[in-house]
């Protein structure tokens, strides 16, 4: 206990040390990648010394134990090992200098990571070309040190490794047939790990491939496109034999095209073009090198990768042509799907949520780019009024102010700000009259952070709740509806604009979630521009389903679950919140973990981890996404990441075209079906489907209805084929 207190996840940080080379924490891979390591014993031993020492030391003093869990400081000792243990024979004095040699690598890994990682930069193997370096000009001195021949009689070697039959397969595989450019892909695959024959190469690509497609393939990309570059100008194809260190355009294009940035069309055409450059760097220091007999290892692979990332911190537009990775997954399939599906749910919550700036139903009488009023530099605005069921905007005849069902109605703000300016000294005009002088009429500003306010204009005079310099919430009554400035009947003018001035230049920015009403059916619309005739309102939130859904850290829910036929047995949940302020639901029976957010409108399920038969997965599912007010028949749809719970034989070969096509869709449906007591606002059943297809054959189904009462979340029912699980919340 002791030792498992002093060293957490020690096992882990070993094992994640070898999948890092290829930025991967792939169990499989990593074991794949061991046995490579061993093919020479000597060489395997080394590398797992040096990540051992370097582990253990960065415990010792008190590193960040994730990064140690991860891998981070332990690949680059690996490297540094694995270099020296094929290049020396063991011994003694040998394991005393590779022991210092991991430290010395671990301070120049914390190092670079200090000075790269002020600009957001990865160190990559930067410390494993400084430690290799320095410690191979210091050994030239060292008498005691043995140079290795183990590797010139490679036969010798596999017979070591596995006898007569290991070097009979071995035999085979050299004569297969196999072609030149083949052949060096292979073995260059396998000289990353300082072994040079296609035993090892054949086993990395199989584990890379086990890891991700898009990153095989992508090895392939960077490879061959290198390989067709030496023919096209005419440069000597045996420099990519030379120590095999043509492994720089394989890393290269795997952290280009799928690491470091989403897998894409432009990824890929980025792979492509920066084949040349790694080719130059390569060429001209090894001229350079030579002079001191080291050879250049992986330092153009960190030159071109560092060089194109910080170049990309300086774009002003295009920032998709590629799109960096945000929040890193350790796979390019997952990195793909996370970004595609955040994309389409949350792409537009980078915009400031805004809401209508009055209660109830308002018509929008004229949009952006109007044919009045809303043209030019100020085409991004409204003008909203209040309809009849008829249409009409007014009773009787039209003829005062007091008519018009919007006048002297409540102006609320939009969002949580603070009053920039306020005009109360116009008086409203007579119907059909505007007054020109004054043309904005009574108005008010609110800003709402830097470059970002909104104003509400032919305001009511002395109708104004508020006064410049107070701060105001989202929903807050501020004024009310008038008929003041140029406008010839009440309504009210709403804008966003990014400075604070009356008659300021309008911002093309949409309102964050509001409901579209037509023909009795109900909308859920979000981040986008009511239209020109639109019926709209904000969402009129439920009690009970606000309740429901507002899980608090700390809470705990008890679930009762009754699979048909089988005997019930209790669940409990816990509500947890991490160290970065993310709310997710804990099962710790499943050891699963269903993230969530709500925005006071809508609930999101954003990220499930853990066991996807649990009944928590069947929830994240159910519940993906709820809106907090009651409209009957309202249909809400939403997506799922393709990997949610696609076939898996349907998820390798999608993970083969994704960066281009996606043909796997997982779609999300929820149903308003009714609510028994209006005055309570309870008895609310809702209905969720979730679906995966292929096109348009749905290939799986589930199927979700849940029950909230007056106190929130009763019950939920699973259908899933013929199978029913009938959860019920103590």
């Amino acid at each position: 206990m002791k030792l498992k207190s002093l060293f957490p996840s020690f096992l882990s940080g070993i094992i994640n040390s070898y999948t890092q080379i290829f930025f991967s924490n792939s169990r499989i891979f990593a074991l794949i990648l061991v046995g490579v390591t061993f093919f020479d014993v000597w060489a395997g031993l080394s590398g797992l010394i040096a990540v051992m020492v370097t582990n253990i030391l960065a415990y010792l003093i008190g590193f960040n134990r994730a990064n140690i869990k991860k891998g981070y400081y332990g690949f680059n000792s690996l490297l540094v090992g694995l270099g020296f243990g094929v290049y020396y024979q063991p011994g003694t004095v040998f394991f005393i200098v590779l022991a210092f040699a991991a430290i010395l690598t671990l301070f120049l890994t914390l190092w670079f990571e200090g000075v790269i990682g002020k600009y957001g930069l990865p160190f990559l193997s930067l410390s494993f070309l400084a430690g290799t370096w320095l410690v191979s000009l210091a050994t030239r001195q060292f008498t005691a040190l043995q140079v290795s021949e183990r590797g010139i009689y490679m036969t010798n070697e596999m017979f070591t490794l596995g006898g007569h039959s290991m070097v009979q397969s071995y035999n085979w595989l050299t004569n297969l047939g196999i072609p030149d450019s083949v052949r060096l892909y292979f073995t260059s695959l396998g000289a990353i790990f300082f072994q040079y024959h296609l035993f090892a190469g054949f086993l990395v690509a199989a584990g890379l491939l086990i890891y991700s497609r898009i990153a095989f393939i992508l090895s392939l990309a960077g490879f061959f496109s290198a390989y067709a570059y030496y023919h096209f100008i005419g440069a000597d194809i045996h420099e990519l034999s030379y120590s095999y260190i043509g492994f720089n355009f394989i890393l290269t294009s795997i952290a280009v095209g799928g690491f470091f940035i989403i897998p894409s069309r432009w990824s890929f055409l980025w792979v492509i073009l920066l084949t040349p450059l790694v080719s130059i760097i390569l060429t001209s220091t090894q001229v350079i090198f030579a002079m001191f007999q080291l050879s250049v290892y992986s330092l153009p692979f960190n030159m071109v990768v560092l060089m194109f990332l910080y170049a990309l911190k300086f774009r002003e537009r295009f920032f998709d042509k590629p799109e960096l990775v945000t929040y890193q997954q350790f796979s390019p399939e997952l990195n793909l799907y996370a970004h595609l599906n955040y994309r389409s749910r949350f792409g537009k919550a980078r915009y400031f949520p805004f809401i209508l700036p009055f209660w109830g139903e308002w018509k929008v009488t004229q949009g952006h780019s109007g044919k009045l009023t809303h043209q030019g530099d100020w085409q991004h605005a409204w003008d909203f009024e209040v309809v009849d069921e008829k249409g009409k905007t007014f009773s009787g005849t039209g003829g005062v102010c007091e008519d018009y069902f919007c006048y002297n109605k409540p102006v609320i703000a939009p969002a949580d700000g603070r009053i920039e300016e306020i005009v109360d000294n116009v008086e409203d005009n007579e119907v059909g009259k505007v007054d020109l002088e004054n043309n904005w009429g009574n108005t008010l500003i609110i800003r709402h952070g830097d470059l970002l306010f909104s104003k509400l204009s032919h305001l009511k005079k002395g109708s104004f709740k508020v006064a410049p310099g107070e701060t105001v919430k989202r929903g807050q009554v501020v004024a009310a509806s008038g008929n003041s400035g140029r406008s010839p009947v009440p309504h009210i003018h709403f804008q966003l604009q990014s400075t604070p001035y009356i008659g300021s230049k309008t911002l093309d920015y949409p309102i964050s979630h509001y409901i579209r009403h037509k023909n009795g059916l109900f909308e859920l619309t979000s981040y986008e521009n009511p239209e020109n005739g639109n019926l709209v309102s904000n969402i009129n939130k439920n009690n009970s389903l606000e309740k429901a859904f507002q899980f608090i850290p700390g809470q705990k829910l008890v679930l009762l679950v009754a699979p048909a036929g089988e005997t019930p047995y209790k669940l409990t949940w816990e509500i947890e919140l991490s160290a970065v302020n993310t709310t997710c639901i804990f099962c710790q029976k499943t050891n699963s973990r269903a993230w969530f957010r709500n925005d006071g409108d809508i609930h999101y399920f954003t990220f499930f981890e853990g066991d996807k038969s649990s009944i928590l997965f069947r929830f994240f599912l159910g519940a993906y996404k709820i809106m907090m007010g009651y409209y009957p028949g309202l249909l809400v749809k939403d997506t799922f990441p393709v990997y949610t719970f696609s076939n898996r034989l349907l998820g390798l070969l999608q993970d083969f075209t994704a960066p281009f096509f996606i043909f796997l869709r997982s779609e999300y449906r929820l149903n308003y079906l009714g609510m028994d007591d209006d005055l309570q606002q309870s008895g609310i059943r809702l209905k969720s489907v979730t679906s995966a297809s292929i096109g348009r054959q749905e290939v799986k189904r589930m199927e979700c209805e849940m029950f909230i009462g007056a106190n929130g979340l009763e019950q939920f029912i699973i259908r899933e084929k013929q199978q029913i699980t009938e959860i019920r919340l103590a």
